[in-house]
């Protein structure tokens, strides 16, 4: 029974047939090269399932291997057995230290090899088993929560577009307006998909890293910053009847800040405290303080809560509560963009919530000597 493709890596030739006739007659395909460079060459044409490699080879010895195949996104589930005549604790703790999945010593045994090779294959099937299935989950997350942020903007921009073109001779000023505005909204709900879409690109490459790295600067008096984020949101609370508070006793230390990144989070936490507190005369309470390592930004609503399972997970793309009552929550991404911005600075953000009570999300970042 085939169980698998492995490539052998030995530069004495007798050790070398001798392994790959033990592998054979065990069901395996296998592959074999003298030095690091061969062995290169035939992983180019067809990636094996497991890599056996002795270190002391001519040319390309077994550590510059593993990091050459390390390198290579394409290879780097590849399981990899040091097999060597070194039994020395530097050279395990070495191998090791690189992130090489065993180290067997010769003269070795033959079934305390081949058990190493199945348990490394096995774990490495199984790992790939459940990556495909997240992998499943998220496109299927995808698809759904992107399925409905386009349909929905676009009927809106759709439906408007046709009664308007339909009617144009007879509509009011009013009715005209009315059918822009729809439009508009559709647009504006498009547009900030769009721009979250390209911030999570931007994350996940490293160029929100750079960015900050960049344009980051240490800022004092950030107690008033914070000030005009919040009130920038006063109308969308009075909107929503909801009051909107900000509070800092004090002033707050300085601190290494990138403002569009700092401003982005933070309003995007005040944003959905705001939209999920629903009914009139409820509180939004933002708080700043200061400790000896961190200045903290509190967000407290009265909304809905969140159950412990939202909680875990608040915090991933993608990721909604009750989709089919709350409709306006997105994406799915802003909790998920907001942590990200948030970690760019050092920082983090946690979440204590009670369902039918509300929620505290605080925000976290260090204080930077000046």
């Amino acid at each position: 029974m085939y169980k698998g493709y492995i490539l052998v890596v030995e530069d004495h030739q007798l050790l070398l047939e001798a392994i790959q006739d033990l592998l054979q007659v065990a069901g395996y395909e296998v592959a074999t090269g003298s030095n690091g460079f061969a062995a290169l060459e035939i992983i180019k044409k067809r990636a094996p399932d497991l890599i056996l490699s002795d270190i002391t080879m001519p040319q390309m010895d077994g550590y510059d291997l593993y990091q050459k195949v390390r390198e290579n996104p394409s290879w780097v589930r590849i399981p990899f057995i040091f097999l060597t005549a070194r039994g020395e604790r530097t050279d395990v703790l070495r191998g090791k230290a690189l992130g090489v999945e065993d180290y067997i010593v010769k003269p070795f045994d033959t079934e305390d090899l081949l058990v190493a090779i199945e348990s490394r294959l096995g774990r490495a099937q199984a790992i790939q088993q459940a990556a495909n299935t997240e992998f499943e989950q998220l496109k299927q997350q995808i698809l759904n929560v992107l399925s409905h942020e386009l349909r929905t903007p676009l009927t809106y921009i759709a439906g408007y577009t046709d009664l308007a073109l339909e009617d144009a001779g007879s509509l009011s000023p009013e009715e005209l307006q009315e059918f822009l505005l729809g439009i508009k909204r559709g647009s504006d709900r498009l547009t900030k998909l769009v721009k979250d879409m390209l911030l999570v690109v931007q994350i996940d490459t490293g160029r929100s890293a750079d960015e900050f790295r960049s344009f980051s600067n240490v800022r004092p008096h950030l107690e008033i910053y914070l000030r005009h984020i919040v009130e920038s949101f006063q109308s969308a609370a009075q909107t929503a009847g909801i009051t909107l508070e900000y509070r800092c006793p004090e002033p707050l230390p300085t601190t290494r800040v990138h403002e569009e990144f700092l401003s982005n989070a933070l309003g995007r936490v005040v944003e959905n405290a705001i939209k999920f507190s629903h009914g009139p005369n409820k509180l939004v309470k933002v708080e700043a303080r200061a400790s000896a390592d961190w200045i903290e930004i509190a967000v407290t609503d009265q909304g809905i809560g969140l159950p412990p399972d939202a909680m875990r997970n608040i915090f991933k793309r993608f990721q909604q509560f009750d989709r089919d009552v709350m409709e306006q929550q997105g994406a799915g991404l802003g909790m998920f963009i907001a942590y990200s911005l948030i970690h760019l600075h050092g920082g983090e953000i946690t979440v204590n919530s009670q369902v039918g009570q509300g929620s505290t999300f605080t925000l976290r970042i260090p204080v930077t000597e000046k």
